[in-house]
């Protein structure tokens, strides 16, 4: 039989936003391997992610298998995808004597996901491997859920940025319709504010980080002037919305 390596969205943090699906494939994979972020000499940092922290509400820590990825390095791509290849090689291996493997990722599996890149070197080491994913809940349905912002209405647009790439590609976004979402823009926190100031999306925005956790903040955009943000932070600037009720549905 073919071996299967599953992507699991473990959703933005909350444990209970786990689907009960995602539970499933959890305790029924074989092994179910968790990214960890690389220390300064490349080999494991120690410190359980995100991801690891909730699998640990579902299953138990010996059927864990932790895969370094260089998840902290932004500056050095040929040693970032080094670890990536790295992280693919060793699960490979683990396919090679399981039949079941589960990657669980922060988030959903096909939204801005390590595991994409996972699975695509599985694929070329693994012929026949069959690569499958679960959806997981957002942070941006989240942080929509916990502060009250709508994100879409009858036929407005939905963008989703990430920052890294930017904070220009965030202002072209804020000039067009619809509702923007700004993902991993912690650290450049005082251009995205500058941005949603310039574009007149300032006082309806919101942003969040650490939801569902004991260190959640989620707050009014307008404090964005304050300083950097945890780098896994998210931003909501709703539509611009003319209060007509059920016009566009």
């Amino acid at each position: 039989m073919s071996s299967r390596l599953i992507g699991v969205g473990m959703g933005p943090g909350d444990p209970e936003l786990v689907t009960v699906k995602g539970v499933g494939v959890l305790r029924a994979a074989d092994v179910v391997v968790v990214p960890v972020m690389a220390g300064a000499d490349g080999r494991d940092g120690g410190e359980p992610g995100r991801a690891e922290a909730t699998v640990l509400h579902y299953v138990p820590s010996e059927k864990i298998v932790r895969v370094v990825f260089a998840l902290n390095e932004r500056s050095d791509r040929a040693r970032r995808e080094a670890a990536w290849d790295a992280a693919g090689q060793r699960v490979a291996g683990l396919l090679e004597r399981h039949a079941s493997v589960a990657f669980a990722t922060i988030g959903d599996p096909n939204v801005y996901s390590t595991f994409t890149y996972l699975a695509e070197t599985v694929r070329e080491l693994v012929p026949g491997c069959v690569v499958e994913t679960v959806p997981g809940i957002t942070a941006m349905q989240d942080l929509a859920a916990r502060s009250g912002a709508v994100l879409t209405e009858g036929t407005e647009p939905l963008t989703l940025v990430p920052v890294t790439a930017g904070a220009g590609v965030l202002e072209d976004a804020l000039g067009g319709p619809g509702t923007v979402v700004a993902y991993k823009f912690g650290r450049q926190a005082r251009e995205v504010a500058r941005a949603l100031r310039e574009t007149g999306r300032l006082e309806d925005a919101v942003w969040g980080s650490a939801l569902g956790l004991p260190e959640e903040s989620i707050r009014p955009a307008a404090d964005l002037d304050e300083g950097p943000l945890p780098y896994l932070s998210t931003l909501i600037a709703p539509a611009r919305r003319d209060g007509t009720r059920g016009g566009k549905l």
